[in-house]
């Protein structure tokens, strides 16, 4: 089998980066762009429509006749906790290569407030994103609460759920072409979170009350509360890695690259024992699989891994690491 191939989902390429010869596989294949073969209207849906989701900065700002302005941008993110730093980039109009007015105000006037948008504001922060004339207060004209902000003179969103007010540390020009980018690098001053979206511990953010938006190429937003899955962080432990897993498991035809990634995602230390995969063996869903399958050994293993796999899938690594090794050992047997 030679060329590129892909698995068909839920499947996996084998250790070492190697394809196994499944005969279900269909042919991949790449549209490679290099991005200055391309008008910028039109490279400018790919990228944004691959990276993401992206979050959304709500920017308040002020001119120096003291006018307000509120605008959405997706070309944003945190860089660091401490210093609190958080950066968006109002882009150069395509069309024309104009500014936006939020760019100008902070050359003006060098603070901001940069809020999060939940689910029940994405209406009208879109409405806010309308190319009104300068000077014109998109507060007024989405229909948003403007409330003083305590460090900063650009006002706060009180609809919004969490809110920075920010002092502007420095503007980076991208580029001088239209579609360029502007990044504007903001410290944050002061923070506000309303209260039911903080962790009961009083440290943090619930993402499931948060209920941010996030956005995609095109119209596409999205929900990320809606969709929300947990996977430990490798650096809690030293995760033993893909290549040192059994054989058995890297060649597997039913794990998944996701399912490789959380067994190995274990310290050496904690994989249990041949005494502890026997013991295994006593619990009821396990056992009744054993049985279930005692005269076909190749129908056992294949419903004991994918039991694993369920298992996984609920997070119980370590039973789904003792399901497995059952399963390795009918192989052996």
């Amino acid at each position: 089998m030679s060329g590129n191939y892909l698995p068909i989902p839920g499947r996996r390429l084998a250790a070492g980066g190697k394809l196994r010869d499944y005969s279900d596989l269909r042919p991949m294949s790449f549209r490679t762009i290099n991005p200055t073969d391309l008008s910028p209207s039109d490279w400018h849906p790919f990228m944004v429509g691959a990276v993401a989701p992206r979050p959304v900065a709500f920017v308040s700002t002020v001119a120096a006749d003291g006018s307000v302005n509120l605008s959405p941008y997706s070309f944003f993110n945190c860089f660091g906790s401490n210093p609190p730093i958080l950066a968006f980039s109002p882009a150069n109009r395509v069309r024309d290569n104009s500014q936006k007015h939020t760019l100008q105000n902070v050359r003006e006037v060098a603070e901001c407030v940069i809020h999060i948008c939940d689910y029940a504001m994405v209406e009208q922060m879109s409405l806010a994103s309308t190319e009104y004339a300068k000077g014109v207060n998109e507060f007024e004209k989405a229909g948003f609460t403007q409330v003083p902000s305590q460090q900063v003179r650009p006002p706060r969103v009180q609809e919004a759920p969490a809110a920075f007010e920010c002092v502007v540390e420095q503007i980076i020009e991208l580029g001088q072409n239209n579609g360029a980018g502007n990044m504007v690098i903001c410290r944050v001053v002061l923070a506000h979170f309303r209260n039911d979206i903080v962790l009961p511990s009083g440290v943090g953010i619930d993402p499931r009350k948060l209920d941010a938006i996030a956005r995609l190429g095109g119209d596409w937003y999205t929900r990320p509360a809606h969709s929300l899955f947990e996977v430990p962080k490798p650096n809690r432990n030293l995760g033993i890695g893909i290549d040192q897993l059994p054989e058995f498991l890297r060649t597997s035809d039913v794990l998944t690259g996701n399912n490789l990634g959380r067994l190995a995602n274990i310290e050496a230390q904690s994989i249990p024992t041949p005494d502890q995969v026997a013991a295994f063996r006593q619990e009821p869903i396990v056992s009744y699989t054993l049985s279930q399958h005692a005269d076909a050994p190749a129908r056992q293993r294949h419903e004991l891994v994918l039991l694993g796999q369920q298992l996984l899938e609920e997070g119980r690594l370590l039973d789904a690491w003792k399901t497995l090794l059952l399963a390795e050992s009918v192989v052996s047997g």
